[in-house]
């Protein structure tokens, strides 16, 4: 057997587990996974291990009783934002002659079955698909947990009559690639969460200052949705300019401006601290997001740039001689250059 077999194998591997992630829809619990096991690692502080599963099972149970609060809050609010803001966009666009194609809350919602069909018989699957993601979500605590106490992937390693086995060193290497995959998703989010807070820093301040509604609602959001990358953003001023709305349309108008204010200063900060982690060029990062979208939805969108900066990683280990006829002016070549 040639010695780069197993490694080829674990390449092999890690290519379908992505795969069935994408067509069985499985996004969920491995985003589970990565957090919980992120967390754990955060929270040890010694040799033991299950001091650390406690604060992270009491984290969890916080955490589950904070997205309630939130999601509840949403569900209490918005609609009451929307049902506010409407009256007042349309009145404003009247007074510039601008004709919008709803009047009030009703009418909007027409509108929203009329554009979007058949797209809003989802809703009626919404119990279905909450039931499913719940119970996702457990099971990827569980695995992290598992993963955590013991991550070992041949229990039997050594007491085999051929130490020097296939299984157990197909075994070493795709606990390698899976260590780098989780580097990946550690870069990757750390990033993102850096620049969520930052985000979330800025626009507290403008809520707080101007004394907007919801604050508290829209700050936890803020936050949220921010660890989405690039879409992220759009959600969040959507919701803070409805917001906004309720009370002036000047007001809407000066959030919107500063939002994009903001973000445009960001992406300098945004390029310093990606650029310093990930590095990868904008287009491929938006590529990816697009086809992460397309494959298996939002959680799509988070793995996306893992699984980039994991290709990335990987490929940058493996060698490649040079052939001796190769050409100066196309090795030194540089896409785009």
């Amino acid at each position: 057997m040639h010695r780069d077999t197993p490694v080829k194998i674990s390449y092999y591997f890690c290519f379908l587990v992505l795969v069935a992630v994408a067509w069985m829809k499985l996004a969920t619990p491995l985003i589970t996974v990565l957090f919980s096991y992120l967390l754990l690692n955060r929270l040890r502080f010694d040799k033991h291990r299950w001091p650390a599963v406690a604060l992270f099972l009491i984290i969890v149970a916080m955490v589950i009783y904070g997205l309630g609060l939130l999601i509840h809050e949403s569900v209490v609010t918005l609609p009451r934002v929307a049902e506010t803001s409407i009256p007042i966009l349309v009145a404003y666009a009247n007074s510039w002659n601008v004709s919008l194609p709803f009047t009030d809350m009703a009418t909007l919602q027409h509108l929203l079955v009329d554009t979007l069909g058949e797209e809003l018989q989802r809703f009626a699957r919404f119990a279905e698909f909450a039931t499913k993601e719940l119970v996702f979500l457990i099971i990827g605590l569980v695995v992290a947990v598992s993963i955590f106490l013991n991550g070992s992937l041949d229990l039997n390693e050594g007491n085999y009559k051929i130490p020097n086995n296939l299984y157990s060193s197909v075994c070493r290497e795709i606990s390698k690639r899976f260590a780098s995959f989780f580097h990946s998703f550690e870069t990757v989010m750390g990033a993102q969460l850096i620049i969520s807070a930052i985000n979330t820093a800025f626009t507290a301040g403008f809520v707080l200052i101007v004394g907007m509604p919801y604050a508290k609602l829209l700050i936890a959001l803020t936050f949220v949705v921010g660890l989405l990358p690039i879409v992220g953003n759009l959600i969040s001023n959507t919701i803070i300019c409805g917001v906004a709305l309720t009370k002036s349309p000047q007001l809407a108008i000066a959030a919107l401006v500063y939002l994009i204010v903001l973000h445009k200063l960001e992406y300098f900060l945004n390029s310093k601290i990606i650029g310093g982690r990930i590095k990868n060029p904008m287009w491929l990062t938006l590529l990816g997001l697009l086809v992460g979208e397309r494959l298996m939805g939002i959680p799509g969108m988070i793995l996306a740039p893992v699984i980039l900066h994991f290709i990335k990683t990987e490929c940058a280990q493996v060698p490649v001689i040079a052939l001796p006829d190769a050409s100066p002016e196309f090795s030194d070549h540089k896409f785009g250059a």
